[in-house]
């Protein structure tokens, strides 16, 4: 039985001639222990998709089931409830509290659960040495680095012990070193048995995942499964098909620019660019205007 049933969901926006389709009859259906990565262009619904999957938003149309329940029929607070108990959001933007440290904004979900103060700060504790931040427990949000926030971002979004985590480009504002390091984590995360749903522009992240689904125009068009390890299919061809130039590319372009063109011909070259000086004939005066 699938943990996540999409059938002919659709989403629109606005009324009257200002209506936009964000999804148009999306039928997806995700099992437990899937790691699933969303590709497409911008504005094709792939946040809308994971907003309503993640019960932050409704389908205008269609019917959803998240663990065989159909979300139409929760109340709000039923429905936020589901929410904080199965689901763990990881956002591009990390979303974590300025004045508040790392551990006061792990430990932060725990608080809607009822623990305690002392048990909260325990868990969040726990939960930061997990992912390799205990020594940044009391560090605010602006000491760290890009990727230990995302880090911290992941523990707030796993200590509630969800069974589905959903990412939304979290390696989006990171270097190439912090997306390894996030990606691994959610690695790790997948290998516990949890269910991990990403969206990515970057088809070399696909090599973490199981199944890589493609979207256009509010439209899933492609759905394949992929090996760990191994660009996806469809996402390879996009990477390869346009020639990329590295820095060494360039360093080399230069320096054989530097050979192609002697010391004595870019003197000359020089000389040529020099704007010729305008000198004036013997015997000639300059009237002036009174």
């Amino acid at each position: 039985m699938a943990l996540i049933n999409l059938e002919d969901v659709s989403k629109l926006y606005g009324f009257g001639d200002a209506t936009t389709l964000a999804l148009d009859e999306v039928s997806l259906s995700i099992n437990k222990g899937e790691f699933v990565a969303i590709m497409g262009p911008s504005g094709c619904g792939k946040s809308t998709l994971l907003n309503i999957m993640g019960l932050l938003d409704r389908p205008t149309h269609g019917s959803y089931k998240l663990s065989n329940r159909l979300v139409e029929r929760l109340s709000p607070s039923r429905a936020a409830k589901l929410r904080r108990d199965t689901i763990g959001f990881i956002f591009q933007s990390y979303n974590l509290l300025p004045r508040l440290t790392v551990l006061e904004n792990v430990a932060l979900p725990l608080a809607y659960k009822g623990y305690s103060l002392t048990r909260r700060l325990e868990l969040a504790s726990s939960m930061l040495e997990r992912v390799g931040m205990q020594n940044r427990e009391y560090f605010y949000p602006s000491q760290l680095s890009g990727g230990q926030i995302q880090c911290a971002a992941i523990a707030r979004a796993l200590v509630n012990d969800p069974t589905i985590i959903i990412a939304d480009e979290p390696t989006g504002n990171l270097d190439s070193n912090g997306s390894r390091l996030v990606m691994e984590l959610l690695s790790e995360i997948h290998k516990m048995g949890n269910t991990v749903i990403f969206v990515t522009h970057n088809p070399e992240l696909t090599r973490y995942a199981t199944r890589v689904v493609y979207m256009h125009d509010g439209l899933v068009v492609q759905d394949e499964t992929s090996d760990l390890g191994q660009v996806a299919k469809t996402a390879r061809r996009n990477l390869y098909s346009v020639p990329r130039k590295s820095v060494e590319d360039d360093l080399a372009g230069v320096s054989l620019l530097m050979k192609v063109m002697p010391e004595d011909d870019k003197k000359d070259e020089l000389a040529e660019e020099k704007p010729k000086s305008k000198r004036r004939k013997r015997g000639t005066t300059i009237r002036r205007r009174s």
